[in-house]
């Protein structure tokens, strides 16, 4: 992977994100949404430089709209007002800060379980009620969601867009039905479309913004260079916004929720520099064969366990519930096997059974953590007459 560099473990465990820190040395790490891959030159070209020239001050974001419109037209077809493009320190800041803005206190706000744990404590934070209408299988429950909608104390939905952790794209006939169903209901519309830059061969995403419907003008979208350039520490999100009264909403809340200046600096370099592109489409292609290999090696090391093959993204969702390994999969996985998943249980109650495992990093090591898996599954628990 020369674009992407070796993944070796003696250089990621110089590391000291959390992915790195979390647990001890003999854990290896799938669990948070951080990709092992080498960052973009480019955007570490963008980074150094700001830092000799000591660019450390406030920032002041304004070719953040023109980069990002840019990538979205090249990418997406979707045309983009660059004035309706706003910064944040995060995605789910910026989600914070709407549901708080356009929504009254204590009232519904409708997520779809198994989901991103900071759908939950995020909006809680916010002094709002989470309404879960879980996902049927492994798709949208639009019966279940106009239900929720129709109640008069819920005032917003929250999707996302790919989904995380299940990786699924929806199509312009899912979107069209949630614009539908939000209309009729009066909804504030907020779509985490964070996990985007990684559609994967044989899935389309479609911009929620992009489509021809009046609900476009009550919604907000939500993006970042994080997930698809792996630079979540570096703290900046995008809001775009589907009407000017919404992005006055953003703006008048600008010193509450600015990102950091090299978060800008690295996102414009993520958005806007070719290089930065041609990178992604390494990282594209890599969790492609990834997600090819993961099949047959969770098939001959961890028999029984079920997969939802993702569309989008690093992340995968395990079905254990055949394993016998209880509520919390991960734990076993961690005492016996060493390997850190993403517990179940944290994406909502349907998660329980299940746990999700990141495979944004080199064969290789996914071949390891598959096989700790496998080693978990055929070790005696702690106490009995065979060691770990």
């Amino acid at each position: 992977m020369p674009d992407l560099g070796e993944c070796s473990l003696d250089a990621l465990r110089k590391r000291t994100s959390e992915k790195w820190s979390a647990h001890p040395p003999d854990v290896l790490p799938a669990f948070v949404a951080e990709m092992d891959f080498d960052v973009a030159a480019p955007i570490r070209e963008a980074i150094a430089s700001a830092v000799a020239r000591s660019d450390l001050g406030y920032p002041y974001p304004a070719g953040l709209g023109p980069a990002f419109a840019g990538f979205a037209g090249n990418a997406w077809g979707w045309s983009v007002d660059p004035r309706r493009v706003h910064a944040s320190a995060d995605v789910m800041t910026g989600v914070a800060t709407l549901i708080g803005a356009c929504t009254p206190h204590g009232s519904g706000v409708v997520v779809n379980p198994p989901v991103y744990p900071p759908f939950f404590f995020r909006t809680e934070q916010a002094n709002r009620r989470v309404v879960p209408v879980p996902l049927a299988g492994t798709e949208l429950d639009l019966d279940a969601l106009d239900a929720a909608l129709s109640a008069p104390d819920v005032h917003a939905y929250l999707l996302c867009s790919p989904h995380n952790p299940l990786g699924r794209v929806w199509s312009r006939e899912h979107l069209l039905a949630v614009a539908d169903i939000c209309w009729r209901r009066e909804a504030l519309l907020l779509v985490d479309e964070i996990h985007s830059p990684l559609v994967l061969d044989g899935a389309e995403f479609v911009p929620f913004l992009s489509l021809d419907h009046p609900m476009t003008e009550r919604a907000v979208v939500f993006h970042s260079a994080s997930k698809g350039w792996n630079i979540p520490g570096v703290k900046c999100g995008l809001i775009v916004t589907g009407s000017a009264a919404l992005s006055a909403i953003v703006e008048e809340r600008w010193e509450a929720i600015f990102p950091s200046q090299l978060g800008v600096v690295a996102t414009e370099a993520a958005f806007a520099d070719a290089g930065s592109q041609a990178w992604l489409g390494a990282v594209v292609a890599q969790l492609e064969e990834n997600r090819s290999l993961l099949g047959s090696l969770l098939e001959s090391s961890v028999p029984g366990v079920g997969w939802t093959r993702p569309e989008a993204s690093y992340l995968v969702w395990l079905d254990c519930s055949a394993l016998g390994l209880g509520e919390d999969p991960a734990a076993t996985f961690l005492e016996r096997g060493r390997i850190a998943l993403s517990p179940g249980p944290g994406f909502g109650d349907p998660g329980r059974f299940h746990a999700r495992l990141n495979m944004g990093t080199s064969p290789e090591l996914l071949a390891e953590i598959v096989r700790r898996m496998g080693t978990a599954l055929s070790t005696q628990p702690a106490g009995t007459s065979q060691p770990i």
